[in-house]
């Protein structure tokens, strides 16, 4: 292991301490935020934009989306959200407009308006991108649309950005099916057709590719794992080489980020990932254990060793990816493009902490799923077993 905790303490603490100075709030960081509609939801504390713009955000109301609408409203725009409106019914009520619609089915209430800028969040079948455009090509000043890293098929070679080639659509599925099924098990293709369906139906456009979304409101446990997992204390199982690299970015980092490049109006496409500089898993996990006071101990066990247990990376490991075959650059995709637009990431205690926090404010049943690892995790009876067995193993 080549770096310990206390040398991963040293040297970010100034780090952290500059990230920390370059936060726009950080002049208002004395003042308590407003009152927010969810448990680890903070109002942002910033300056107004330089025009008011008028967004229709299509979802709004998941993991992302929330924090996408507390920073457009808190910059002044006009947000009109497009939803069922079954999921966290009446979220941002009396705060914008509500317009109900199914993006695979009725889409009407969308007839006779127009915006300046849309924000496509949730949508992931080339049919909704259709769908909405049946009312709105040509009534729409910019389209962004919210994409992701999947849509890359190599994830093999470190480095790669923006001009990769993406997942080409199969010839024996249909494009435009409204197949719920085939949102999953086409994925990829689904999604990078509607990178193309977009650029063809809106003159101006942004397509944004962000890699592992984290933080507050995240109810999958992708990321919410380490905290919890961290702050129980005790011998926690460590995946793999403390030098293998992570990549993931704060929804909040995305959100901000994407209203920026909306005031901006740039346009192309982007890999949204952070952190800024490259971070070691070792770096992650000690990260996380300082802002918590458990004393909790990091265990090591070799990837292969772990696979032989079936436990697996991404999932039970969560985060993690070996850097090896073909997922060898899966955490060393560039970020560069963004970060030359603005794209800037708060430290990793921020998020950590803030993570920490609103896990404790989730539901009996959800912490009761984190701790039985229903999601992505371990249960502890299961992580006691892998390492009793790794300290068992033939040296």
């Amino acid at each position: 292991m080549k770096i310990t905790r206390r040398q991963f303490l040293k040297t970010s603490a100034a780090a952290t301490a500059a990230s920390a100075l370059s936060l726009p709030a950080l002049a208002a960081a004395q003042a308590p935020p407003p009152a927010s509609p969810l448990p680890g939801l903070k109002t942002p504390v910033l300056g107004k934009a330089d025009k008011r713009l008028n967004i229709l955000m299509i979802g709004g109301t998941g993991f992302t989306g929330p924090e996408q609408v507390e920073y457009a409203l808190a910059r002044g725009h006009k947000v009109t959200l497009l939803n069922r409106n079954k999921r966290r019914p009446d979220l941002f009520k009396d705060r914008v407009d509500m317009l109900v619609g199914d993006l695979n089915a009725d889409v009407s209430v969308l007839k006779g308006r127009s915006f300046d800028v849309v924000l496509d969040i949730p949508t992931t079948a080339p049919y909704w991108v259709r769908n909405v455009a049946q009312h709105l090509k040509g009534k729409v000043g910019h389209y962004v649309f919210i994409s992701t890293v999947s849509v890359y098929p190599d994830h093999g070679k470190p480095g790669m950005d923006e001009t990769a080639e993406t997942a080409p659509m199969p010839a024996d599925v249909d494009p435009y099916s409204t197949d719920p099924a085939l949102r999953g098990s086409q994925y990829a293709p689904f999604k990078a057709f509607c990178e193309r369906l977009v650029q063809e139906t809106y003159p101006v456009s942004t397509i944004i590719r962000p890699g592992l979304i984290v933080g507050p409101l995240d109810p999958s446990d992708r990321f919410t794992y380490w905290p919890s997992r961290i702050d129980r204390g005790g011998e926690v199982l460590a995946p793999g080489d403390p030098n293998d690299r992570v990549q993931f970015i704060d929804a909040r980092d995305l959100a901000e980020w994407t209203i920026h490049m909306i005031e901006q109006r740039e346009t192309g496409v982007y890999n949204a990932l952070g952190p800024a500089s490259p971070l070691t898993v070792a770096e992650m996990l000690y990260g996380i254990k300082a802002v918590t006071t458990a004393g909790a101990q990091f265990t090591w066990a070799s990837a292969d060793f772990l696979q032989q247990q079936k436990i697996e990376a991404w999932k039970h490991m969560p985060v993690w990816i070996p850097p090896a075959g073909e997922l060898a650059g899966f955490h060393f995709r560039s970020n560069a493009r963004a970060v030359a637009k603005g794209l800037k990431f708060r430290p990793l205690a921020v998020t950590a902490l803030d993570t920490l926090e609103w896990n404790k404010t989730r539901p009996p049943e959800a912490r009761q799923a984190q701790l039985e690892g229903k999601l992505n995790g371990l249960a502890p009876e299961r992580e006691a077993e892998v390492l009793a067995a790794w300290k068992a193993r033939p040296r």
